[in-house]
């Protein structure tokens, strides 16, 4: 009889690596300016360059109406997105990040990169960088 779980070695690996990836996005996110659901409502409407209605973004982020529906609030009070009327429903606004909200976020992404780049240079030596830059592409391989 075989199994299809991983050996336990790999186990491990796994959580070390969720471990070791947790921890470092804690860290960057200690120096945000932006809470992580409204920094991925805005990276949803940046990367898409679409907007969404609140019930398609409570969908897209596996998240209730409800609380949508105040995240889009409380990012409207601050400029960072903007409402619009449906076109087709008249019941419905349109979601789109303004110019301040797309700025925001590439401050906050450029803040991050910043971080990681400052410790790069101060912990890792030539060779481990070099690791470092071969295990991005088996993490993007992983994703």
């Amino acid at each position: 009889m075989t199994s299809n779980a991983p050996h336990q070695d790999t186990l491990d690996l796994a959580a070390d690596l969720r471990a070791a990836l947790g921890s470092l996005v804690r860290t960057l996110r200690d120096n945000d300016d932006l809470p992580p659901n409204q920094a991925a409502v805005l990276g949803l409407l940046v990367r898409d360059e679409r907007s969404y209605t609140v019930a398609e973004l409570a969908d897209r982020r596996r998240v209730r109406h409800q609380s949508m529906a105040r995240t889009v609030a409380l990012m409207s009070e601050a400029g960072l997105v903007a409402q619009q009327p449906h076109p087709t429903d008249g019941r419905k606004q349109l979601i789109a990040a303004t110019e301040a909200g797309r700025f925001a976020l590439l401050e906050q992404r450029a803040r991050r990169e910043h971080h990681i780049a400052t410790a790069i240079e101060s912990r890792l030596s030539t060779a481990e960088r070099e690791h470092l830059r071969a295990s991005v592409e088996l993490l993007q391989r992983l994703s």
